[in-house]
Formats: structure tokens, sequence, C-alpha cells
């Protein structure tokens, strides 16, 4: 079968390859010169637990399982990462509820040795740490992004598989025999191919109004987070991830993240945009210095730079429930061999291998 995926990101990536080793014929239509240019280039770069991802959706499934397939790749594959493992702190008395619910969480959804931890036992691990409690994630890590897409697309051009850069997909129209797919960029022209997988992140709802019979109902909205990152210009105080109990902003709370080069920084806040741009307000560090100082009083000022912003693509806003993930398969649409990938953010790139596993499955429908 000739499969198109649209958008070569993390996702994208992983859903080719993994067509590819299924014995599929395989082309990614990627619109810009590289792969993981849009989402996939501006995020922590974390390897995520599974713990917050409510009982029975396709974070809580994909996470944790996508996370255990990554470390494996990785290992296999040479790609750079480190099983640094996470704190996640309470501040003040009044937070300890809220992480014994997000313990019970992470045991049914399987997070292998997620423990709750007291303050002393988090500053013994920690010494620039402030809290009255912890839970402490020993399997979330650090990764290596640009070489794990690296590597996917090394798998995929092993099985015959292809990346056509500087391609825009722009109608995809059904036909008896298939889907005829209208495309432009440094070529213009029509393609037919049996199978088609829209990847492509912040542009996968234009994508899906362009696609002939589509339902237009089905259409979820797109709605735009941008997560600003600040690095610190200084030695790092912390040897693991330090993350602040969640609030209902539509992220994870301000939180220390590491690289691989040893580089601390903080992010990403959550600032809700109508239009793409990734430029850092310098400003925006005021409300840094406040939260990171709930868990780590020693911050000086002056010490943050504005450093990248990372654009979510998220279906619900500002007050709402995290949306989960969103597969638009045949079963729902009813429209044979397209797929249409929403809200792939957040732990998208952990989840990559797993998801990937079930889009293809789908390919036979």
């Amino acid at each position: 079968m000739q499969v198109l995926v649209v958008g070569a990101g993390v996702v994208g990536l992983a859903v080719a390859r993994a067509a590819a080793l299924a014995g599929h014929e395989v082309i990614v239509a990627e619109q810009t010169k590289g792969i993981g240019n849009g989402v996939s280039s501006r995020n922590s770069e974390v390897i995520h637990g599974g713990m917050y991802y409510p009982t029975g959706s396709l974070r809580a499934h994909h996470c944790p399982r996508g996370r255990r397939m990554l470390y494996e790749f990785c290992a296999s594959h040479g790609v750079p990462h480190r099983k640094c493992g996470k704190l996640v702190v309470a501040t003040e008395q009044a937070e300890v509820g809220k992480m014994e619910a997000i313990l019970k969480q992470g045991v049914t959804n399987g997070v292998e040795g997620f423990t709750m931890i007291d303050g002393a036992a988090a500053r013994a691990m920690e010494p620039a740490l402030d809290c009255v409690a912890a839970l402490h994630s020993p399997e979330t890590g650090i990764i290596d992004s640009h070489t794990f897409m690296r590597a996917l697309q090394g798998d995929l051009e092993d099985r015959g598989g292809m990346i056509a850069f500087g391609t825009r997909i722009e109608r995809l129209n059904h036909t008896q025999a298939g889907w005829l797919v209208r495309y432009s960029g440094s070529d213009t022209g029509e393609l037919a191919v049996d199978a088609v997988i829209n990847s492509a992140g912040l542009g996968a709802q234009a994508l899906a109004r362009h696609t002939e019979d589509y339902p237009a109902a089905r259409v979820p909205r797109l709605v735009m987070a941008r997560g600003n990152y600040f690095g610190y210009a200084g030695r790092p105080a912390f040897s693991r991830l330090i993350y602040p109990a969640p609030r209902i902003d539509g992220g994870l709370g301000i939180h220390v993240t590491l690289d691989l080069a040893g580089r601390m920084r903080f992010g990403p806040d959550v600032e809700w945009i109508e239009t793409e741009d990734y430029n850092v307000n310098a400003s925006r560090a005021q409300s840094f210095y406040g939260a990171i100082r709930r868990y780590w009083p020693a911050l000086k000022d002056g010490m943050l730079q504005p450093d990248y912003a990372g654009i979510r693509p998220k279906l619900t806003g500002p007050g709402e429930p995290a949306a989960d993930f969103m597969i638009e398969a045949p079963a729902q649409h009813g429209l044979p061999r397209l797929i249409h990938l929403f809200g792939i953010e957040s732990p998208g790139l952990t989840s990559s291998l797993s998801l990937a596993d079930e889009v293809v499955s789908y390919l036979s429908i």
C-alpha cells in the first residue's frame, strides 16, 4: 500500500517509520526544508513518566508505553538520553492532597517506582530545593530529540521510504481507488496514494478542512498556547527535573528542565495566542522569578535570559480541562484509509512510537 504521511515532526516520522516497517511504501510530505522544524523542534525534550493523565485516555495508555519503547529505541539506535528522574514538589501543605491524587493516578497508569517522599528526603536528593513533600519519578528522563528524529528518518529510508521536503499538501480528494493529493512548493502537481495520515501539527485542522467529504463538524478548533522558556545564566542548581504541583492553566507549571549538555532552563509558561509567533517577551521573566522562588528561593535577580518558545496545538482553551490526543480514523469519520491526528502536544514525543503503532494499525481498515 502506498501511504502518504503529512508532516515530518517526531510523530509523523514515527508513524512513517512504523508504516515502512509494516511493509508499506511510504512518502512523507514536509513543507519546510528539514525534519522537526515545527512543534517538535521547540519542546522541553523530556521523556515523561505518564502520571498525570486520566484513566482510559490515549495519553494514559501511550505515554508510559511509549516511554518504555523510547528508552529501548535510544539504546538500540545510539540516541543520547539520560534517565535523570524528576521531582514534583509541594511547596505548601495545602498542595499535598493534590500530590496524593497524582500519586494514585500514576500508580494506576503503571508508572514504575513512583513514590511520595517528605521534604527532608527531597532536600537530601536536591539540596537547593524548598518543599514540604515531593513525588519522585525515577523513570523520567531527557533526550536529544533531533538525534531521535534523525534515527527515525534513517529507519524510514532504510526501508525505502522518502521525505519530500518543501512540499505543502493543499487538498485531499477521495477517489474510488484511494486519495488524490494536490501539492505545491518546489514542485506542483497531484499524486495518487492508497492512504493518507495527517500529522501536520499546527496545520492538521487546515488540512482536514481541505479534505473532500470530511465532515466539517469533526474538525476540532485549534487553540494555540505558546510556552516560553528562559535560560539560567549560571551553574545548574539541580541534577533532576523539578516540577511544581500542577495548576489548571493548560500546563504543568514553570519547571526546571535540563539538557544533555547540563544547561538548566525554566519553562514553559502558558501564553494563549491567536497567531503563530515564537518571540519570547523578556518582560515575562518577572512572573518566572515568582513561580520559581516557590521551590528555589535562592534564585537571584537577573539570572534568567529569554531562550526560546514553542507552540502547543491544543484543542481546549483557558480554564477548560485538557483535551486528550485525538485520532480520527475510518471508524470515526467513515472515509477509508484516512487518519487525521489532532491535538498531539505533550507528551507527544514520549508517546510517539506507541502512537505510531496504533495509527498504522488503522491502515488495514
